[in-house]
């Protein structure tokens, strides 16, 4: 079986580097179709590895030794189980369909073969993430990931808005990364390894409960949960949490279908992911797993209200990602990791639908994003639109779709966590309840802005942009349904998106994760949460009755009367509320912050470094300021150099009487 381990990330990789080194010299068709041949390879590959867990047989081993340092051991290694199987088949299942759709969506770019070679590259890096078996590997594929969205993000780069945009995502990410690396480091400095099983049972058997650290003098923390909360900073960045969610929503700058596999399967899953892996040190902390769930509910519900503002299609999609994660993230802090894992694996699907159902629309309207340009779509894209529906019923949260298991056993974990006490979970209970009337409102807000009411998009003379991808030119008729290569990818990916959440029974609550999860005995909320589960209809009868379902009802009721009954009501509440309004345009203002405090921090440091430092200093002082003094000093010494005899003989005489009096006062001085 190492064998096909060994498939499921090398294939990928083996499609980016023929279609990336040898992109000059193959056509489009060969370079697609290698890299979709190598995704298929390891789709399937993945699939039997999890068909093999299932039946019971785990792998947890080194591949190789990269360095050896002292007594401690590098390698190169994969753990197989029931969490790194589940996460093999979404993100290859996810990454397939973005594969094939996007010979759709980027059919006439001119970096076309560049672009296959990127997301293939991006598949294999987040493959080596979730497969590593120990710190260094999980390192590597988080570098990994972050560098080709970088590339991804910034894929058209005569752009300067995707210039900055995978820039922040670049930098934002680092700052995550630093903290990430503090605590990998205090892993190794105290386990004395970067193996997770030897870490894990290391903490398990208490070896470092009562060790502290003095972050501060006099102040002293507990060193589990110092790491966790280090580790965490990572997941913030990689998982767009509260406050280093700000470069997410920019990274919609680089073409939809990578936005798809960003968003939905991969790089902001890989925090979500690798909180879940280190659960049995994250459940040594009740310090950590609290500020985790406070961090999480301030995402969840914060950045839902943005959605409601947002006019851009793909935008409104990419803050709904950033409150997705922040249930995911919730899930995690009240000890609910399965939960956690099972709505990463239902948003998959749905936040796909959503992403690649954005990108046949803007394909439909010549590259227009803007909703305002669009409505009553659905008649001319009747594939597009119902799959979209699908996607938000999902997301709000609706029975029986997806994303109502996962939402709602999301909800009841916190109400579960609150209910035993434990820190920041009520202010995290009313943060999901919130989120979930603002995702229905802003869900449906994007189906009945962009699909009904008025046509609002002109028919004549549409004109695409070079580099976005689609047909060039003018195009002078209506919209109409995209080719089956961007359909065909919606209609698989709807599918989950419908029935996904029907496996919750043996996903959440049987003994699915086995133990690649651990769960102290003191956290409580799923073994309570599973004794009242009594299966998939009787939740969806249930939910009927629950503050959740009509509170998404609610959402999206609003939605419809405000967009569709009076859709002059939009206008009207900004004239009442623009101050609110304006906040939520402004995303509380941190964009700007960041680039008055950070940014033009670090440029007027930069200036003040080159002004006094450089110019004043360096050039000033020591270059030029030695120049001078020799300058200074010859013309000093030249007057001395006259030529005239007498003035040498002066000189020689003041000499003389110069060290007469020298040895004379050191004379009298000595004979007293």
């Amino acid at each position: 079986m190492q064998t096909l381990y060994l498939v499921v990330p090398l294939a990928p990789l083996f499609g980016a580097l023929v279609s990336g080194l040898l992109c000059m010299k193959i056509s489009n068709r060969a370079a697609h179709t290698v890299t979709i041949a190598c995704m298929v390879i390891s789709t399937a590959a993945a699939a039997m590895v999890f068909s093999d867990v299932r039946e019971g047989h785990t792998f947890n081993g080194a591949l190789y030794t990269w360095l050896v340092s002292g007594t401690t051991h590098y390698e190169i290694g994969f753990l197989i189980d029931q969490l790194s199987a589940t996460m093999m088949v979404i993100v290859t299942f996810v990454s397939l369909m973005v594969h094939i759709y996007t010979i759709g969506y980027m059919a006439d770019d001119p970096g076309y073969n560049r672009f296959f070679s990127y997301i293939s590259l991006f598949t294999f890096s987040m493959l080596m993430l979730v497969m590593s078996n120990n710190f260094l590997q999980l390192f590597f594929g988080w570098e990994a990931v972050g560098l080709v969205s970088y590339l991804l993000i910034g894929f058209w780069y005569t752009r300067p808005t995707a210039i900055y945009a995978n820039l922040k995502a670049f930098l934002v990410n680092r700052v995550g990364d630093f903290g990430f690396l503090l605590g990998i480091a205090l892993v190794l400095m105290y386990f004395g390894t970067l193996d997770y099983q030897s870490v894990f049972d290391n903490a398990k058997a208490g070896a470092l409960a009562a060790n502290t650290i003095e972050l501060l003098p006099g102040q002293a923390w507990s060193l589990i949960t110092v790491i966790c909360i280090l580790l965490f900073v990572g997941a913030m960045g990689k998982s767009a949490q509260f406050p280093l969610h700000v470069w997410l929503p920019d990274s919609m700058e680089g073409p939809t279908p990578i936005s798809a596999l960003i968003h939905a399967a991969t790089m902001v899953t890989a925090g979500i992911f690798m909180v879940a892996r280190m659960s049995p040190l994250f459940e040594l902390s009740q310090t950590a797993l609290s500020f985790v769930m406070v961090i999480g509910a301030i995402t969840c519900f914060f950045m839902a209200l943005i959605a409601t503002v947002q006019y851009d299609i793909k935008r409104v999609v990419a803050y709904s990602t950033l409150s997705q994660l922040g249930y995911m993230t919730m899930a995690l802090g009240a000890s609910a990791y399965s939960v956690a894992i099972f709505h990463l694996m239902t948003h998959a699907f749905f936040k796909a639908v959503l992403f690649l159902g954005a990108g046949s629309v803007i394909i439909a309207m010549h590259h227009e994003q803007d909703m305002r340009k669009m409505g009553g779509l659905r008649k001319y894209l009747p594939i597009t639109y119902l799959t979209m529906l699908i996607g938000a019923l999902a997301n709000a949260g609706f029975p029986p779709f997806a994303g109502f298991f996962s939402k709602d056993s999301i909800v009841e974990a916190v109400h579960e966590a609150h209910a035993a006490g434990v820190p920041g979970a009520l202010f995290a209970y009313l943060a999901a309840l919130g989120g979930v009337f603002v995702g229905g409102f802003y869900s449906f807000r994007l189906v009945f802005f962009a699909f009904h009411g008025k046509e609002r998009f002109d028919t004549h003379a549409h004109a695409a942009p070079h580099g976005h991808g689609g047909a060039h030119g003018k195009h002078n008729h209506v919209p109409h349904e995209s080719p089956w290569v961007v359909t065909l990818p919606l209609i698989l990916l709807a599918i989950p998106s419908v029935c996904a959440g029907w496996v919750i029974g043996d996903f959440v609550y049987g003994n699915y994760f086995g133990d690649s999860i651990y769960v102290a005995e003191n956290h409580e909320g799923l073994k309570r949460m599973a004794e009242a589960f009594h299966g998939v209809l009787p939740m969806i009868l249930h939910s009927v009755s629950t503050l959740p379902f009509w509170l998404a009802l609610a959402g999206a009721g609003l939605a419809w009367f405000i967009y569709i009954v009076r859709p002059d009501l939009p206008g009207v509440l900004r004239a009442k509320w623009g101050v609110l309004v304006t906040v939520l345009e402004q995303k509380y203002g941190f964009d700007r912050f960041n680039d008055w405090f950070f940014a033009g921090g670090a440029r007027l440091l930069g200036n003040g470094l080159w002004k006094i430092g450089d110019v004043m200093v360096i050039d000033g002082l020591f270059v030029n300021g030695a120049a001078r003094l020799v300058g200074w000093s010859s013309t000093v010494i030249r007057k001395v150099q006259s030529g005239y005899i007498y003035h040498y003989a002066f000189a020689m005489i003041i000499g003389i009487l110069l060290l007469m009096s020298v040895w004379l006062f050191g004379a009298v001085y000595m004979y007293q």
